[in-house]
């Protein structure tokens, strides 16, 4: 992940600088300027003691500043300083003196001198005659003292051009052995060339502008897909000070060319567009959004007139792929993508053309299938790095030559040079060493061969921190005097004319540095995107908007693939698994609801299934099937499956009908399934069973026959009755004659009509007496549709 943004310069650390503060006011400000002459003040040291010293290590010498960093004649060089005994005992009479000299001769001789640590006579010169010193008469132990010394460039006994070594030393005395010897050194470069050279070395910077990932695949719900963040930790390093703040507004005066992740410009736009954060189980609008604006409107300005090369969408780990991934399925296809997507977001953003034919693999080393895969996606040229691609002659070529089969352009960045600054350059002695070794190194390149101009590379790490960025940036500015270098760009050093005796060959695989090789990503995370992205290709093919869901999730795979990764294993592995996640979230937003189980009466009905789609956009291109595990028992358009089609909108439900036909009773297993229309699985497959309770004929004749019985029997009665009646009417009617009390004939006694003639009376029928029809469910189970 990235690095925590550094807004602390090359100055004092925050203690030194308190303790200065507190010497001024103990002893007043005449003692202070009285440093060259009197004696200094010992302080106490900073808390961070380094472990006891002796002997010429008894004392540790820092150097602040060298100002200039690259004299010329007229010039008056002043170093500052603190001296710090590390010892246990007292350090008294002592004295701080510059030593210059002697002349570098080679490259690998000032590496020789940077590795040095403590004093020796038979190569550190003595200390300059008549130059001014500091005396400090007193140095308890663990206590520190500054001091300054300036020498005009006249007196430094610099006799040709070329490049010095410059010390500073402590002489002194201890309380056990009471006489003058060196308790301490630090050893410099001072380059010195008066007089441009006829050849001036071209020195090609690249600027890079890259940081980790932090946009997920997630967006929010509204028409514009707003990006949802995974922390806002970005926002820390766009800030005034922050890492990336600082490589703009310091980038934008260097010659430098830009090397540029283009979704480190992505991310940037899409905070200055309005953009949410994860909060938990939540996302929160983004509150940085105006300083996202501000940090690309400087961008925007400070790339102007730059040479701009885009790296691949989210700077894929080149050496990963090559070494873990190439063998997984589609991986290299996401290396196509993401370079395809690189310039055209650069030019969208930042509004100027980026070039897209470097590959650059981390800290430049290749072997031969680094080699293959960087150039698999389009990219002719690769930046390597000295270290990996080595040659061995006596000076340092240029930096271009075509790379195995000739296919190919390997961009040989200078080892030392590139790595100059990757140390702690918080503390102003670190960045002061880097800057004048830097310095001393790029003369000593144009006096190897001074006749013959050549092209250097230089390719610092991904990204550096903010007081690595000062550092680089005071170096360039060292150079702005175009003495012996001059500035030039990435695509004018590739088609440089290549030096004959330079390395061709491509380093063996046994070559590869094991400390790259063990920060790789593993094959797990390559596995880990192939299922993030059949799982995406499963699912875009039934939205109706897939671009909506293509567009995070494709990007999000690209960063999965980042370098930023590496030595970063636990976060990756989160990233992914946060991606994966929320794409599984979104795929079971379209389901089959669960169904209780059918009971089925009858020799045929339709059986539902309910297809749910809970996204926000319609779902398109699915067939629903259903099967079941008896066809004997119950089929279904008479074969053991039907499959019908389904489309869903956003947010809707969908009721698909099928048809059933029943042979037997019994129950019957019954599978769904939703197929994408190419036959793939999508989902879970939903279980329920169907009850079959079928009417056969013979029920149906046995039922039938029942009814015969029953209306024969109502028959009976009813003429039993009617005979009945006719009887008792009789006998009423000869019992009325007798006693004179007869009706009229055709009138009862009320009045009303009677039938005529001899037709009997008939009774009307017996009232129903069976209750209304239930509305209460029929019992556990659901019934189907007939």
């Amino acid at each position: 992940m990235a690095e925590a943004a550094d807004i602390q310069g090359t100055g004092p650390s925050p203690a030194r600088r308190w303790l200065r503060r507190t010497i001024t006011v103990a002893f007043g400000a005449p003692l202070l300027a009285g440093l060259l002459q009197g004696p200094v003040v010992a302080a106490p040291a900073p808390a961070t003691t380094a472990e006891d010293g002796t002997g010429s290590r008894t004392v540790d010498v820092s150097l602040d500043t060298l100002a200039p960093s690259a004299p010329v004649a007229g010039d008056t060089v002043t170093v500052t300083g603190t001296v710090t005994n590390r010892g246990k005992k007292t350090v008294t009479d002592a004295t701080v003196n510059l030593r210059v000299g002697p002349r570098m001769t080679s490259r690998s001789e000032i590496e020789q001198v940077t590795g040095r640590t403590g004093f020796r006579n038979d190569s550190d010169p003595a200390p300059l005659a008549d130059a001014p010193t500091v005396k400090i008469p007193r140095l308890g132990a663990g206590l520190s003292a500054d001091f300054s010394l300036s020498v005009p460039v006249s007196e430094l006994e610099l006799d040709e051009e070329g490049v010095y070594q410059l010390g500073v030393s402590l002489t002194g005395q201890t309380s056990d052995r009471q006489y003058d010897r060196v308790l301490g050194i630090e050893r410099t470069f001072l380059p010195y060339q008066p007089e441009p050279t006829e050849k001036k070395t071209q020195i090609t910077y690249l600027w890079p502008l890259i940081a980790s990932a932090h946009v997920s695949a997630q967006t929010a719900t509204d028409d514009q897909q707003t990006p949802v963040f995974e922390d806002d930790a970005l926002a820390a390093e766009l800030r005034p000070g922050g890492r990336l703040d600082q490589l703009v507004s310091l980038g934008r005066n260097l010659p430098v060319t830009w090397v540029v992740d283009p979704d480190l410009l992505a991310s940037v736009d899409a905070m200055a567009n309005g953009y949410r954060v994860k909060d938990g189980d939540l996302d929160v609008p983004g509150r940085n959004q105006a300083l996202a604006e501000r940090w690309l409107d400087a961008l925007e300005k400070a790339v102007q007139g730059h040479k701009v090369v885009a790296l691949p969408f989210a700077d894929p780990d080149l050496a990963s792929l090559a070494h873990r991934g190439k063998d997984v399925p589609g991986s290299l296809g996401h290396l196509q993508s993401a370079t395809a997507l690189a310039g055209v977001t650069v030019e969208t953003v930042l509004h100027v053309p980026a070039s897209t034919d470097f590959a650059w693999p981390a800290d430049g080393a290749v072997d031969p299938s680094i080699a293959a895969v960087a150039t698999s996606a389009g990219a002719d040229k690769v930046i390597a790095r000295s270290d990996s691609v080595r040659d061995d002659l006596p000076y340092t070529p240029t930096a271009a030559r075509p790379l195995g089969n000739g296919s190919t352009t390997a961009v040989v960045s200078d080892a030392l040079l590139s790595t100059a600054f990757e140390g702690d350059m918080v503390r102003a002695e670190g960045s002061t060493l880097a800057v004048q070794e830097f310095l001393a190194q790029s003369l000593a390149i144009t006096l190897e061969q001074p006749e013959d101009q050549r092209s250097i590379v230089v390719a610092p790490q991904r990204m550096p921190t903010a007081s690595q960025a000062q550092a680089m940036a005071t170096a360039l500015g060292g150079l702005s005097g175009r003495r012996w270098s001059q500035p030039s760009d990435l695509l004018a050093a590739a088609a440089a004319k290549p030096d004959p005796d330079a390395s061709t060959a491509v380093p063996s695989s046994s070559r590869y540095p094991k400390a790259l090789r063990d920060r790789e990503l593993p094959v797990q995370a390559f596995r880990d995107m192939k299922t993030t992205r059949d799982e995406l290709n499963d699912f875009k093919v039934i939205l109706t908007q897939p671009e909506r869901v293509v567009t995070p999730f494709g990007n999000a795979i690209n960063r999965e693939m980042s370098t930023s990764w590496r030595g970063e294993a636990r976060a990756a592995a989160i990233y992914r698994n946060n991606v994966l996640d929320y794409l599984q979230t979104l795929t079971k937003g379209v389901q089959l609801v669960d169904k209780s189980d059918l009971t089925l009466s009858g020799r045929s009905a339709t059986i539902p299934v309910t297809v749910q789609n809970k996204l926000l956009q319609g779902v398109d291109n699915l067939v629903l099937r259903l099967t079941s595990a008896n066809k004997n028992r119950l089929e279904l358009n008479g074969d053991r499956y039907a499959e019908l089609p389904v489309k869903v909108g956003g947010g809707h439900s969908q009721s698909v009908k099928f048809t059933a036909s029943a042979n037997v009773n019994g129950q019957v297993p019954m599978t769904a399934q939703l197929y994408t229309e190419d036959g793939t699985p999508y989902g879970q497959p939903m279980d329920f069973t169907v009850k079959v309770s079928e009417i056969t004929p013979t029920v149906m004749l046995v039922i039938a026959g029942g009814v015969l019985l029953l209306v024969l029997a109502g028959v009976r009665m009813y003429s039993q009755r009617k005979r009945v009646a006719a009887r008792n009417a009789e006998a009423e009617a000869a019992e009325a004659a007798e006693d004179g009390t007869a009706p009229e004939p055709g009138r009862d006694e009320s009045g009303e009509g009677e039938p005529h003639g001899d037709e009997p009376v008939q009774p009307s029928d017996p009232t129903p007496d069976t209750g209304p029809e239930s509305g209460d469910p029929s019992g556990l189970g659901e019934k189907v549709d007939r």
